[in-house]
Formats: C-alpha cells, structure tokens, sequence
C-alpha cells in the first residue's frame, strides 16, 4: 500500500523546480517553453516565481506540487530528483 504523501512548503531559495525539468508551454519571457536544466526568466534573484498564482503562469508549474520525496532536505536534492525524473520522461 503506498501512502500519500503529506504537502509541505518550498523550500527558500530553492527554485529547482523551475531549473530542472523542461517546460514546452509558454511562459512569459519564453514563449517557447524552456529546455530542461535552464533556468526560467520568471525566477527572480531570491528563486521565487515572479508570476506565482497569476493567470499567466503555466498550468504544468501549478502541478508541481511540493512533496517530501521531491524536495529531500536540500536544494541538491531536489535538482538531482527533478533532472533524473526528466531524464526519464524524455
């Protein structure tokens, strides 16, 4: 039995989630979507999403929802999570 996993909050400063995977949708800045391991332009100098919560911002960013397994307890952590699930997506 697999037991879901409880939400938790970013991580300050982290931002792994818009680095690591590939976005094909527009985002502001990037009407073409953005490669996988490059940063996206609506992080800002703090790694928080400039567009969080507007209209604007991918439904993909949205469902990417904080989790435990994901986030681990470090920013590497989560690059290392996101970039091998990506690879295995591809």
């Amino acid at each position: 039995m697999t037991v879901p996993q409880q939400p938790i909050q970013c991580r300050p400063g982290c931002g792994a989630c818009c680095i690591a995977p590939s976005i094909s949708s527009p985002i502001p800045g990037m009407p073409n979507g953005k490669p996988a391991g490059v940063r996206c332009v609506q992080l800002d100098e703090r790694d928080g999403c400039k567009i969080f919560g507007r209209p604007e911002r991918p439904a993909v960013c949205g469902g990417l929802q904080p989790a435990s397994d994901m986030c681990g307890e470090s920013r590497a952590h989560a690059m290392f999570f996101l970039s091998e699930l990506e690879r295995l997506t591809a």
